[in-house]
């Protein structure tokens, strides 16, 4: 932290904190902290009138984000320079979509090309006959696909996939439950093609489609990769390789041919229409400024309460069953990105950082953790996302009794409810965010998606640390292969559990 970002952290700690009900009281919220964009899917309402930014608030922000570098940072990312300093390499996942240094949209608009060729051919009959994809990846190369089949491909999908990430081999055999060996693909997502979770089941899926009679198990693999050499020695065709840039983390790959099976379920029509939703919030994050800037507005939310008022989670509760996956998938982006203790100079940060993010699906979490929302002990800020219109075909008192659910949530989270009766008193003053799509669609996912990635790295930058490394997830990778080869001893515990499950 340099002495012009304590100090404004300084005196963004000595501000007054009113309440939600005196922000309400003093100004047109809705004008300031609720914005609405039009995208190519429809609009986005993104509302934030119910956090606890005030005009003073926004101001310490601003001055934190001058301070702090936001405004060359986000230039240099986009300019495709190295701003992941610990391993030297630039984030270019915009670039995927259409914006960011001319080369690498080049580059990526051609690998593009050929998996559209790839997954037209295939649609088109060339492999035979496909109605299954097991996909097999872990972590970004499998929650992002994962998320956006679920959303986009849930009536007729022109392939079925089936996304699995675990090693657990219960997860791989109910894939093969469902799945047609004679009509089934198997996509391999791994960046370096030597992920051990994700090479171990494409192991046994090649075992199981040799069982059933597939003659040439390689010949139905797809293989998507930053390291295509690694894919053929292993022994995918070169034809069947869909390579992408090595400057793309696994968490934000979902737009490159990690992609490929949302494609293939979807079609590439939709699939060109989920970059263009997330390349429109690419431009708007690039050009707009201060709390204009959508994604910044909601870090300095988010900031706020994390470094203000000490929260230590934070909730999104999607009012839509299609996006039932997004919380799982916020909380590798937010946490695994912001989940640090140094800054970008590997000093301590000396302040928290990210905070745990968790959620569910509404109705279902009304009845399951809104008495801690609403009653508990903890400041818990929530995120709640929805659709006008309704992702299903029967009668509008489904989608009505949702929304109505859902905005009343987040009324009754500010507005609270006084009682003689301290168990029916409900002490109100709770922040909320809503976004609400006007549909719920292969762009306006796309939008949501790429709102939250660019979110998250305004976070980073405002805390000064490296949001684009992921070093935490090592250790216990590298201490796992040292047990499997037996080459390491541990404390009383572990070795104890080790004998009792007979791997030592």
């Amino acid at each position: 932290m340099t002495d012009a970002t304590n100090a404004a952290w300084a005196s963004l700690a000595a501000l007054d904190k009113p309440s939600l009900n005196t922000l309400f009281a003093a100004g047109d919220r809705l004008a300031d902290y609720s914005t609405q964009l039009n995208l190519p899917g429809g609009t986005i309402r993104f509302d934030w009138s119910k956090t606890h930014l005030d005009g003073a608030h926004v101001a310490g922000f601003t001055a934190l984000a001058e301070a702090a570098g936001f405004a060359p940072r986000r230039a240099a990312m986009f300019a495709g320079e190295h701003i992941n300093v610990t391993e030297d390499r630039a984030v270019e996942h915009t670039a995927l979509r259409g914006v960011g240094r001319e080369t690498s949209v080049e580059e990526a608009h051609a690998l593009h090309l050929r998996m559209k060729s790839l997954v037209e051919a295939i649609h088109a009959g060339a492999l035979g006959e496909v109605r299954h994809l097991i996909h097999i990846g872990i972590g970004g190369s499998a929650l992002g696909p994962n998320l956006a089949v679920d959303a986009l491909a849930r009536d007729e999908p022109l392939v079925d996939v089936h996304v699995v990430s675990n090693i657990d081999g219960c997860a791989l055999e109910a894939a093969f439950k469902a799945c047609d060996p004679a009509t089934t693909l198997v996509a391999v997502a791994s960046k370096t093609f030597t992920t051990t979770e994700t090479m171990t089941n494409a192991h046994s899926a090649l075992d199981w489609l040799g069982q059933n009679g597939v003659a040439d198990p390689y010949g139905r693999v797809i293989a998507l990769t930053a390291y295509p050499d690694k894919a053929v020695e292993w022994g995918v065709d070169e034809t069947r390789v869909l390579p992408f840039a090595e400057s793309v983390g696994g968490r934000y790959s979902l737009w490159s041919s990690i992609g490929f099976p949302i494609a293939l379920a979807v079609g590439w029509d939709d699939f060109a229409a989920f970059l263009d939703g997330a390349a429109a919030i690419d431009r708007h994050f690039e050009s707009a400024e201060g709390m204009a800037n959508l994604p910044l507005r909601a870090a300095f939310a988010d900031l706020y309460y994390t470094q203000l008022r000490g929260t230590q989670t934070r909730a999104c509760f999607a009012y839509d069953e299609r996006l039932r996956l997004l919380p799982s998938y916020l909380q590798q982006l937010e946490m695994e990105s912001n989940g640090k203790s140094v800054t970008l100079d590997g000093q301590p940060v000396g302040r928290p950082t990210a905070p745990i993010t968790w959620g569910g699906v509404g109705t279902d979490a009304q009845h399951a953790v809104f008495q801690l929302l609403h009653q508990g002990t903890n400041l818990v800020p929530v995120d709640f996302i929805a659709a006008i219109i309704p992702g299903d075909s029967l009668s509008p008192d489904h989608h009505r009794n949702l929304l109505a659910n859902c905005f009343a949530q987040g009324a009754a989270l500010m507005a609270g409810k006084a009682s003689k009766d301290g168990a029916r008193a409900y002490p109100g003053d709770r922040p909320s965010a809503t976004m609400l799509c006007e549909d719920l669609n292969a762009a306006t996912l796309g939008a949501l998606i790429a709102f939250h990635e660019h979110r998250t790295f305004c976070n980073g930058v405002l805390l000064g640390i490296n949001s684009f490394d992921q070093f935490g997830v090592e250790l216990g990778k590298e201490i796992a292969k040292s047990i499997v080869a037996g080459s390491a001893s541990f404390d009383p515990s572990t070795e104890a559990l080790l004998a009792e499950a007979g791997i030592k």
